[in-house]
């Protein structure tokens, strides 16, 4: 991959992933994580990891954002309304922004800092190895995490559900507890 593409795609990356925090609208925010998400997975196709670019796309771009979706709509976010930030998260978060800029900068200016390519042996990063080290030395992590992503789904129902002649749905929490 070109080395202005790939800092093309870096920046564009930060500036998506920068868009999930700015948004007042939490749909808007989704949507620039998808975008964050997918250029993830476009620098992992540039570097050759197909296998794990893909699994990107359709793992967290596809399921986990459908299931993010899902969650918003059924607790039915509104748009913040308002002043929401302090001055002192303005100021962190302006200089964070200087400091992005600056190490932009001190990667773009000397040409001596070029980016070295490794090669990988052969197979690595296919399919077969990836399933290999994820149902063997992760199978643990993997259903933990399943199992995790189950719990927070059966509690954002059971938090956003309506008891009957309710109309509340803070008051249905109230008479649930």
């Amino acid at each position: 991959m070109p080395p202005f593409l790939y800092i093309f795609l870096g920046a564009l990356a930060v500036v998506s992933a920068l868009g999930v925090i700015i948004q007042r609208n939490p749909i808007h925010s989704l949507l620039a994580l998808i975008a964050t998400l997918m250029t993830v997975a476009i620098l992992f196709i540039g570097e050759d990891a197909v296998v794990v670019g893909f699994l990107q796309i359709i793992v967290y771009a596809g399921a986990i954002m459908v299931l993010f979706l899902f969650v918003i709509w059924l607790l039915n976010l509104q748009v913040e309304t308002g002043p929401t930030g302090h001055l002192a998260l303005k100021l962190f978060g302006s200089l964070a922004a200087a400091l992005l800029v600056t190490e932009l900068f001190f990667i773009l200016a000397p040409p001596h800092l070029q980016v070295k390519f490794t090669h990988e042996p052969v197979g690595y990063g296919s399919l077969a190895s990836l399933a290999g080290t994820l149902f063997t030395d992760y199978l643990v992590a993997f259903e933990v995490t399943s199992v995790l992503l189950l719990a927070a789904v059966v509690g954002s129902v059971a938090l956003a559900r309506k008891l009957p002649g309710t109309d509340d749905p803070r008051a249905a929490r109230k008479i649930a507890s």
